[in-house]
């Protein structure tokens, strides 16, 4: 485990090594060493556009490196994560998530409305079998596969079976259904706005019953396919394991 000081040490390493790669996108350098680069400035005009842009990328820096932290994390968790399934196998993961969501289902018996009880059956079913392709598409893909369909579908694998339970009972809805209902306007007044594409939506569609499971399905790819992009970001930043220096 990491310790302050290295952890500090870590930070101030990935953060030099971000800027020495922005500064070379428009800069060539006279050594690969990433602190005692001596960049090829021979005219006043090229030191003021040197920093200039160096200042642009410590502005583009900052705001970036925050995501690579949280890709630092996802891929720590994707990593002991993996670790876990490896050594477990597909039956014994099936098998784990097909209990937890039993567990769940066995609750909603005499609880619910047999249609209930059926949705919270076919959700729990559905995040066995996603649980199961996540598996075997991070076993037998390329990193490309893994990013397109392995972090949506352990995505769909933890929200369906609850965001299902809400829609039958009331304890549940009181907590999932509002939330998802003022994260849907959100997204709606700030991602799909271009083009009045969120007016559309709220004529033709009204977010209402089965429509929290189409929602959540839909936003397992996007989440999923963040997720992903968040750990490539982190490999990129600092390729190696977690306090190992990049070589």
């Amino acid at each position: 485990m990491q310790t302050d000081s290295q952890l500090v040490a870590a930070i101030r390493a990935d953060l030099v090594w971000l800027l020495t790669a922005w500064r070379g996108l428009l800069f060539s350098a006279e050594s690969d060493h990433p602190v005692r680069n001596r960049w090829q400035l021979p005219t006043t005009r090229d030191r003021l556009v040197f920093w200039t842009w160096s200042g642009l990328g410590a502005v583009v820096i900052a705001v970036a490196y925050p995501f690579a932290v949280v890709g630092f994390w996802a891929r720590y968790v994707t990593r002991r994560l993996n670790r876990i399934a490896t050594g477990l196998g597909l039956v014994a993961i099936v098998a784990v998530v097909a209990v937890t969501w039993s567990l769940l289902t066995a609750l909603a018996w005499g609880q619910l409305p047999a249609s209930g009880f059926t949705a919270v059956l076919t959700a729990s079913v559905v995040a066995t079998i996603s649980a199961a392709l996540a598996w075997g598409t991070a076993r037998t893909g390329g990193r490309w596969l893994t990013l397109v369909a392995t972090y949506p579908f352990v995505v769909a694998a933890i929200f369906l079976p609850p965001v299902t339970a809400a829609l039958f009972s009331p304890t549940l809805a009181e907590i999932i259904l509002p939330r998802s209902t003022s994260l849907a306007a959100w997204i709606l007044d700030n991602v799909l706005a271009v083009g009045n594409l969120n007016a559309v939506i709220r004529q033709r569609f009204n977010l209402s019953g089965i429509a929290f499971v189409g929602m959540w399905a839909g936003l397992a790819v996007p989440i999923g396919w963040t997720l992903g992009l968040l750990v490539t970001f982190a490999n990129a930043v600092r390729p190696r394991d977690d306090g190992d220096r990049r070589r």
